[in-house]
């Protein structure tokens, strides 16, 4: 009867084991981050509208929209971070409390559209005493910032590339293409880098200096880099830069 009992609730518990994941990308502002990015691509696409020819342009959209479908966004992401982070619990705790998210409520207003389109000529400058400059200075080491908006910025800019890539077959070859890439990544993230302190005493002004050496604290954690590490791979994946059609159709 003892087994039986402990073979039931081992059952019972694997079900929300598996699910921290899941939670976890909720906890963490995921899917609201998602929705901004596909508001930022319709803004994109708008763009592209007044200087491509009509058919490149349909074919923009439709392949954009296809690449980008919210519900595939989030299975890639998703499965990428399970695949990534072995223990999801100490990010689940720490994003489900309420610096956590008061963090998370930060960060998914600064992406807003609305919020996007007040600072597209650039953020205001931020004063701050040299303590606080201090602690920003270390999370901007600790959050992989610039990694992940070089991501963002790539697949918002690949958008025409890959449709011109799709109407015209080999325009680019693979190499060329990955190689493109890379180069580009590598100065979105020189571009973000030589703001990012700015960015992140924006972003974070509502939190005092003890939130701010908390989440520093956090972030600087071996749970903490786990899970951002995890994070920047799910971006990634969820993103599928670099991806072509036919592998996400797999």
């Amino acid at each position: 009867m003892r087994l039986l009992f402990a073979i039931t609730l081992l059952l019972v518990g694997l079900p929300a084991l598996a699910d921290d994941h899941a939670t976890l990308y909720q906890a963490a502002g995921w899917p609201e981050q998602r929705a901004h990015f596909n508001d930022a691509l319709s803004a994109a696409q708008q763009r592209y509208q007044q200087t491509l020819p009509p058919a490149v342009y349909q074919a923009l959209v439709e392949n954009s929209n296809r690449r980008f479908q919210p519900q595939a966004i989030d299975q890639r992401a998703q499965d990428a971070l399970r695949n990534q982070l072995a223990d999801p619990r100490p990010a689940l705790a720490f994003f489900q409390s309420p610096l956590g998210r008061k963090i998370i409520a930060a960060e998914t207003l600064a992406t807003r559209r609305d919020q996007l389109a007040k600072h597209a000529n650039g953020l205001p400058r931020i004063e701050a005493d040299a303590t606080r400059r201090l602690l920003i200075r270390h999370l901007a080491q600790a959050l992989p910032a610039r990694e992940a908006g070089a991501e963002v910025s790539l697949a918002l800019a690949g958008v025409a590339a890959d449709s011109l890539s799709q109407m015209l077959p080999g325009l680019l070859g693979g190499a060329q293409a990955q190689g493109m890439i890379d180069g580009q990544r590598q100065r979105l993230m020189d571009q973000i880098g030589n703001d990012l302190d700015n960015t992140l005493l924006y972003v974070y002004r509502d939190l005092s200096d003890p939130e701010l050496e908390e989440y520093v604290t956090f972030a600087q954690s071996a749970e903490g880099k786990a899970y951002y590490q995890a994070a920047l791979a799910a971006v990634r994946a969820g993103l599928a830069v670099g991806r072509d059609a036919a592998s996400l159709a797999q």
